[in-house]
């Protein structure tokens, strides 16, 4: 007979992998087709399981979604703090700015969907997961800019997370311009998007963040 710790963790194995079984097919059919033309049913079909199952596991279509959301979003790990410091910002940002027009061409019908292009609607909780999402994307950038220079002044970081915040509105924008509008091509958008972030990182954030003379002060 196995000892009393053997079949908890037996069972949450068995449940974590049949969680990730929904969540996989549900991430396929969202990804292929708009949020209304995907049904639990469906769901639970292609995963194999009882659509009561599916509801145990994740609540509402809705809850689904928005796991599928959570997931497509969720950022890589950070680089070690020396491949920080040491590695060109030219690199890190092909490298990052390439994932992200993967993530969002692969998964093009739940992004526009999340982000109010494809008609779903307001919903608070996408809205806070994307969120999260941006403001994690600030926070990596964050960091990589402390360890290149340990020494900035303190009131530099929220000039700096203002303007990062901002260009993360122009690649979402000049996302849609590629996928949707097909007024630039992959190459562009990715062109774009890097050679912009270049451009704050290198002038704009030093620009800013540098207290400014007031001409009518003493």
């Amino acid at each position: 007979m196995g000892s009393p710790s053997s079949t908890p963790r037996w069972t949450r194995l068995e449940h974590d992998e049949r969680r990730e079984q929904i969540l996989a097919c549900a991430r396929r059919l969202f990804r292929d087709r708009h949020y209304s033309a995907v049904s639990t049913t469906e769901i639970a079909a292609e995963a194999g399981v009882a659509r009561g199952l599916l509801h145990h596991y994740f609540g509402t279509k809705r809850d689904l979604y928005a796991e599928v959301v959570r997931t497509m979003v969720r950022l890589p790990p950070p680089l070690p703090g020396d491949d920080v410091r040491q590695r060109p910002i030219p690199d890190i940002l092909d490298a990052t700015i390439h994932g992200w027009l993967t993530m969002v061409s692969r998964n093009r019908e739940t992004w526009f969907a999340a982000v109010g292009a494809e008609g779903l609607g307001p919903d608070p909780e996408i809205e806070r997961i994307l969120e999260e999402a941006r403001e994690g994307i600030v926070d990596r950038w964050i960091e990589i800019l402390a360890a290149r220079h340990p020494d900035a002044p303190h009131d530099v970081v929220a000039p700096a997370r203002a303007a990062i915040r901002s260009h993360i509105a122009l690649a979402e924008s000049a996302t849609r311009e590629w996928l949707v509008r097909g007024r630039l091509s992959r190459e562009q958008t990715h062109t774009l998007i890097v050679r912009t972030m270049l451009a704050l990182l290198e002038d704009v954030i030093p620009a800013i963040a540098t207290p400014l003379t007031d001409p009518e002060g003493a």
